[in-house]
């Protein structure tokens, strides 16, 4: 077997174990590159490391960073409180602020599992409180935190851009993000239809006073309830729920007041937008200059802040991305390209890529996906046979909107949040839903931004 052959057998073993075992796959990435940069290609360690991306370490660190100092001081959860109160008591509105609440989350560089995590136990709660379809509200948690991670300081926007501009591609920040807003919105769109939205529109107004905080002490009680049994008294039931709901409104104001603090992050999460989109400042060290500055004005809340970086995902990536450059300095990437073109038909080529990303993302790490395919794809993008910009994007959406997959993580937190009588029916759901994304997801993207493009 050829060394080509070799390195990549063993990516695609990193992605299986990952998967199979639960184990990091950056750590993995980065054991292989280690026995296959020293066993196959005879190198040192240090020709190993000169693929560590630094440059994508600095900007996981900063976004994640800010991001963890933002839900320290009740920043992130000011604008989800925001949001709800936005919609007044249109119930039907619920599950769009929900969407956007994510959007918004995710836009300003937190981990796209993070703002599920965050948002799916509010959401859920309204929708056993309001009786809305529960399979409908996580769907729109999973594509609004999948419609803001690609934004320049999104985490999938960060990690695209910068691997894009690593390889010398022709790329879009801005048709990148749009793109993939646009696609998770629709799918978000087609899921509220399906899913009883109309019905909601029909309802009209309903009180919703304090039912952000309220949603959630309504699913605590509930979880009370079901875990007492029969042997609980419905009175101390009841007085759980009536001492939750206290304790929330007692905290009310807390939440939902703009303190100096919060002013001052909000400040600077547009001073980040601005600068990386209206003068091109990078993103990584930026973020850690509005971190550091955050943290040196209120050292009290940023306790535990560098603690909350998402270090798993610096893990994922930086060993993913290494394991790559090695194969693209060792000639793999070049080789690779080369097969890939010889299949004769560039547009066959595009969408069988569009499918792999689709794939493997619904069942492993989007992030990681993201950082490895486009790589991969750099020589048959140079040929120019494809638009390059379009295939990117295409991609994106292919590897990003499966994410509503019960397997994926992002899934799996909206299985765990759903009401245990609702539990088994939203898994289903996702997976049947998911699965299809698989196969049409690819097709669609590859149809609008690869074949009209072409």
């Amino acid at each position: 077997m050829s060394t080509e052959l070799i390195s990549l057998a063993v990516l695609v073993v990193v992605f299986l174990v990952a998967t199979v075992r639960g184990v990091n796959m950056g750590a993995l990435a980065l054991v292989a590159a280690f026995v296959v940069g020293l066993t196959v290609y005879d190198l040192e360690v240090d020709g190993v490391l000169t693929g560590f991306p630094s440059d994508l370490f600095v900007i996981l660190v900063g976004v994640t960073y800010l991001f963890a100092l933002a839900k320290n001081n009740g920043t992130v959860d000011w604008i989800v409180h925001a949001a709800v109160r936005a919609v007044g008591g249109r119930v039907a509105l619920v599950p769009w602020a929900m969407f956007l609440v994510c959007a918004a989350v995710t836009s300003i560089g937190a981990v796209s599992p993070a703002a599920v995590a965050i948002v799916a136990p509010v959401a859920m709660g309204f929708a056993l409180r309001y009786s809305i379809n529960p399979m409908m509200m996580g769907m729109m948690v999973v594509q609004g935190a999948t419609a803001g991670s690609f934004s320049p300081i999104g985490i999938f926007g960060s990690i695209t851009n910068g691997v894009v501009d690593q390889n010398d591609l022709p790329g879009n920040q801005l048709v990148l993000f749009l793109t993939t807003f646009t696609a998770a919105a629709l799918i978000a769109a087609i899921t509220y239809v399906a899913f009883g939205g109309r019905a909601l529109i029909a309802r009209g107004k309903e009180a919703t006073a304090g039912a952000a905080l309220g949603a959630e002490a309504e699913a605590a009680s509930h979880a009370v309830m079901r875990s007492g049994g029969p042997g609980v008294p419905h009175s101390a039931v009841e007085a759980g729920r009536a001492t939750s709901a206290k304790s929330d409104a007692d905290r009310d104001d807390e939440h939902h007041t703009l303190d100096a603090q919060r002013i001052v992050t909000l400040g600077g999460l547009v001073a980040l937008m601005v600068g990386a989109l209206g003068f091109d400042l990078d993103v990584g060290f930026t973020a850690l200059t509005i971190a550091v500055v955050l943290t040196l004005a209120f050292p009290d809340s940023a306790k535990g802040a560098v603690e909350k970086i998402s270090w798993g995902t610096v893990l994922l990536i930086g060993g993913i991305v290494t394991y790559v450059n090695l194969l693209q300095d060792q000639g793999v990437v070049d080789w690779l390209g080369e097969q890939v073109a010889e299949v004769g038909a560039p547009l066959v080529a595009a969408l069988l890529i569009c499918f792999i990303a689709a794939v493997v993302s619904a069942f492993a790490s989007t992030t990681g996906i993201i950082g490895a395919l486009i790589p991969l794809a750099v020589p048959f993008l140079l040929t120019d046979q494809v638009n390059a910009v379009g295939l990117i994007a295409a991609l994106a959406i292919s590897s990003s909107v499966v994410d509503c997959s019960p397997f994926s993580t992002n899934g799996a937190l909206v299985v765990a949040n759903a009401d245990a009588a609702d539990r088994e029916v939203v898994f289903k759901r996702l997976m049947q839903w998911g699965m299809s994304i698989v196969v049409i997801a690819p097709i669609v993207a590859w149809g609008l931004l690869v074949v009209t493009t072409a």
